[in-house]
C-alpha cells in the first residue's frame, strides 16, 4: 500500500499557524477545527496572540551548537514563565504558561544537550523526539550559523518534513530563533529552493521580535 489517509482537519493548530502548514506542505487542503481560533497567548508584550515569531541572533562558524541562541531561547523561556502570561485552549479556559506547555526543538544532538544544561526543567530534544507531541508554544533553534556551517548539508537542515514537524506541535505560537543567513540561502538547484521555500515562507509570515 502506497498511499495514506489525508486527514484535513487539524484539531491542535491556531488557524493562523494552520495556514502556513497548510499552504507550505498540503496544497491549502488543511484547516483547522472550530475552538482552535480561541488558542492565543496574553500577558506578553512581545510574544501575544497566536501564529509565528521570529527571533534573530546574529552568530558566525557555529555548526551543531549556537550557545547565543541557547542564551536567547533562555531569556525568551524567561520571560513567557515571568508569572504574568497565560494562555487560553480551544475550550476558551484561560491558566498560566507553565514550564510543562512549552517545548524547545533543535535540530542537532549537541544543541539538545546544550538547551537542556541551562533549562533544566523545560522539555527539549529533536525533531524526531517531539513526533506526535504538542504544547501551546514551540520554539525552534536552527542552531547553525549557515548553510556552509550546517551538518549534513542544507537537505538536512532545511528537509521539509522537519520543519513541518518542528512547527507544528505549536497550538498557540511557534517561534523560530536563527542567524538572518540561514533565512538568506543561496540556492544552486531546484531541490535546494524547494527545501529553503517552507523556511523563507515562514519568514514571510512572521512577527520578528528583538530580544
Amino acid at each position: 500500500m502506497d498511499k495514506g489517509l489525508f486527514l484535513g482537519v487539524s484539531r491542535r493548530l491556531n488557524p493562523k499557524i494552520c495556514e502556513f502548514t497548510s499552504e507550505i506542505y498540503y496544497e491549502g487542503r488543511l484547516t483547522t477545527f472550530g475552538g482552535t481560533e480561541k488558542q492565543v497567548i496574553t500577558g506578553s508584550d512581545k510574544f501575544s496572540g497566536s501564529g509565528l515569531f521570529y527571533v534573530p541572533v546574529e552568530h558566525k562558524g557555529n555548526q551543531s551548537k549556537a550557545i547565543e541562541e541557547v542564551e536567547t531561547i533562555a531569556g525568551i523561556v524567561g520571560h513567557l514563565l515571568s508569572g504574568k502570561v497565560k494562555w487560553t485552549d480551544d475550550s476558551g479556559a484561560t491558566k498560566k504558561l507553565t514550564s510543562s506547555d512549552i517545548l524547545v526543538v533543535a535540530p542537532y544532538n549537541l544543541q539538545v544537550e546544550a538547551l537542556t544544561n541551562k533549562l533544566p526543567n523545560i522539555q527539549v530534544g529533536t525533531v524526531d523526539r517531539f513526533q506526535g507531541h504538542e504544547a501551546p508554544v514551540v520554539i525552534y533553534s536552527m542552531t547553525s550559523s549557515s548553510i556552509e556551517d550546517a551538518p549534513r548539508g542544507m537537505s538536512f537542515l532545511y528537509n521539509p518534513n522537519r520543519l513541518n514537524v518542528a512547527t507544528s506541535r505549536a497550538k498557540c505560537i511557534c517561534i523560530l530563533v536563527a542567524t538572518s543567513n540561514i533565512l538568506e540561502p543561496e540556492c544552486n538547484s531546484i531541490d535546494q529552493m524547494r527545501w529553503a521555500n517552507g523556511l523563507c515562507r515562514f519568514r514571510e509570515l512572521s512577527k520578528e521580535v528583538v530580544t
